[in-house]
């Protein structure tokens, strides 16, 4: 890495679209008999909210990330891109 603020800032945001662009080919990639590999994944975090009720207030939180095999295609080609610039 280059080792500034902008390089890092840029990594990640080249990153968060290659994992948006990777998600959107693995629902494509859903119903197709030749590209459905690519939809395969696994689902990590909290299967129901943590629920924090207060009286006056509830707070939920909830956290869940779909890893599919076209995210981490999208990670790699982001990380590729980055390098090349």
């Amino acid at each position: 890495m280059r080792g500034n603020s902008q390089s890092v800032g840029t990594l990640l945001l080249l990153m968060l679209a290659g994992v948006i662009l990777g998600g959107f080919f693995a629902q494509l990639a859903v119903h197709s008999p030749t590209l459905g590999f690519l939809a395969y994944g696994k689902n990590i975090g909290l299967t129901e909210p943590l629920v924090l009720d207060m009286g006056v207030f509830t707070l939920q939180l909830g956290f869940s990330i779909r890893f599919t095999v076209a995210g981490i295609f999208g990670i790699l080609l982001a990380c590729f891109v980055y390098r090349k610039l």
